[in-house]
């Protein structure tokens, strides 16, 4: 790196402080936590992607497909369940969270049922959301310190006070803004990348000619995930498609993070165009960034000098770095193989992965603890004072989640996958809560919370007990237990809520036979990508 690449990333700090000063005028509740319900489809989208997509799209999703052991295009089956999912949302949860007007989703939950299962499924998401954010803080900052050489706690403090300074001031409408642009810089950096890669293996035919023919089969019918206990059962078709519908279901449509983007819409047709854009937008991406992958991938292989550089930043930080090796393919690339200029651009990427993603939970956590827990206890805020606490409240749950990147190392080993697993048990009965408040009129609240406990339970001993099982089908069996126990309690106990709600449904046939009509064609292109190569 030298001062062009520094001027870069400097000018990018500062711009983003400006932002949080140009969305400063936030007066109410809706308009901090909600953009004041004002936005429109394509930054929406743009928001929810960059807020999904984040560091792992750019860094470990690309060492995963080319490097990792057992990876490969198979990669692609996360995917699949995302057009089922946004049909689902469009036409029946969605509709009726949008018209309740709230900003807290869960507060649906005790309008329907209690404030118990809203204030249970509140709290799991603040502890889950703080902690996973900041394990990714944690990586990148790692990465950085590795690769260019700014130390560890410096990249924390730049990612989270920058970060903090543009959330506090601007809420919602800042965080949007400014996730559509770390989208567009994070794209770009992705396809910088792949470009630069096939360059400097001589072309794209050459490419073809050397890829690792183990790494492009995408789609693996065989596997069901039910024996998995050495994990040579994962990424089937099957585990994929349903368990990533429910995950996806219950991702889009009950955490605070994306959710929160899908009630700042100006309308039911901008939450529409919003749904539909990203069931069709992210396989393209992720296609892009796995291609990637393989490139980089390849090129490893066939350049010593490449493999060199890795090793020798991975022996040199191999105490912070043990079990990371393969995520320093797309940085040590970045610092050897790309222009000065491009670098700060590519540099500042990652540094949108990370900031994407921290004022995305900090708003998020900010809402769910004034609207869930704060305003509870003290009812009548005025305005000014409400935005005041929320600003406030912004600020704890960044330097919490700032707190948990500090001290991750302790626990980083396998804490990953272990979040991963977490959310899988909860993301499933979490669904079932809001399938069983919106689509069920007989379910009561006190069936509806044994169902939810049952879920996860359920769930925790197949975690403990049943590792034959692939986690991804947790987010299926969770929900249909509680859908099912929930339901079955409340009608026999017929112990029904009188607080019903209205059922609101969305009828756009043309959207979800396109939804459809694109998970049919996704699946074709993976099975087809064999041949290709």
């Amino acid at each position: 790196m030298n001062y062009l690449d520094y001027i870069i990333i400097i000018l990018y700090l500062v711009g983003f402080i400006g932002i949080g000063y140009f969305f400063k005028e936030n007066k109410t509740s809706q308009d901090y936590f909600l953009g004041g319900k004002s936005m429109g489809w394509f930054p929406l989208s743009l928001s929810t992607m960059a807020t999904q997509l984040s560091a792992i799209s750019f860094i470990s999703a690309p060492a995963f497909v080319g490097l990792k052991d057992g990876g490969g295009l198979q990669w692609l089956t996360y995917e699949f369940g995302v057009p089922l999912a946004m049909a689902f949302l469009m036409i029946a949860i969605i509709p009726p969270l949008y018209k309740s007007g709230i900003i807290s989703v869960y507060e649906f939950l005790e309008r329907r049922f209690d404030a118990s299962s809203r204030l249970l499924i509140s709290f799991v998401f603040q502890i889950s959301r703080s902690v996973a954010t900041g394990v990714m803080v944690y990586t990148m900052s790692l990465i950085l310190q590795a690769t260019i050489g700014i130390d560890f706690w410096v990249s924390i403090l730049i990612i989270g006070v920058i970060t903090l300074l543009y959330s506090y001031q601007g809420g919602m409408k800042a965080v949007i803004w400014g996730d559509v642009i770390q989208m567009i810089i994070l794209f770009l950096g992705i396809v910088i990348c792949l470009i630069y890669g096939i360059s400097e293996l001589g072309g794209l035919d050459n490419f073809l000619t050397n890829v690792d023919q183990d790494r492009i089969t995408a789609i693996d019918f065989s596997k069901w995930g039910f024996n998995n206990a050495d994990k040579q059962d994962e990424f089937g078709f099957w585990p994929m498609v349903i368990g990533g519908f429910f995950l996806y279901a219950s991702y889009y449509g009950t955490d605070q993070t994306q959710s929160q983007r899908l009630l700042s819409a100006s309308n039911m047709s901008t939450i529409k165009k919003l749904l539909l854009a990203n069931g069709l937008f992210r396989f393209p991406i992720t296609l892009t960034y796995c291609i990637m992958g393989l490139v980089l991938g390849t090129l490893l292989v066939m350049d010593v000098n490449f493999a060199q550089a890795m090793d020798s930043i991975y022996q040199e930080n191999i105490t912070s770095l043990e079990g990371k090796k393969a995520d320093l393919m797309v940085p040590v690339f970045i610092i050897h193989y790309l222009p000065n200029g491009i670098i700060g651009i590519l540099i500042i990427a990652i540094m949108s992965a990370a900031m994407s993603s921290l004022s995305s939970t900090v708003n998020s956590l900010s809402a769910v603890t004034m609207e869930d827990f704060i305003k509870r206890y003290k009812k009548d805020i005025p305005l000014d004072r409400y935005v005041t606490y929320s600003r406030v409240l912004s600020v704890f749950w960044g330097i919490v989640c700032l707190g948990f990147a500090f001290f991750a190392g302790n626990i980083e080993g396998t804490v990953i996958e272990v979040i991963n697993k977490i959310s899988s048990i909860f993301y499933g009965p979490i669904l079932a809560a809001f399938v069983l408040a919106i689509l069920t009129k007989k379910t009561s609240a006190f069936g509806a919370n044994i169902g939810i406990i049952t879920g996860v339970l359920c769930n925790m001993y197949l975690w403990l007990y049943v590792p034959e099982i692939f986690w991804f089908w947790w987010n299926a069996i969770g929900c249909l237990v509680t859908i099912i126990i929930g339901y079955s309690i409340s009608l026999l106990l017929k112990n029904r809520n009188n607080n019903v709600l209205e059922t609101v449904f969305y009828k756009q046939k043309k959207e979800i036979f396109i939804l459809l009509g694109y998970f049919i064609l996704i699946i074709s292109i993976a099975w087809f990508l064999p041949k290709l190569f």
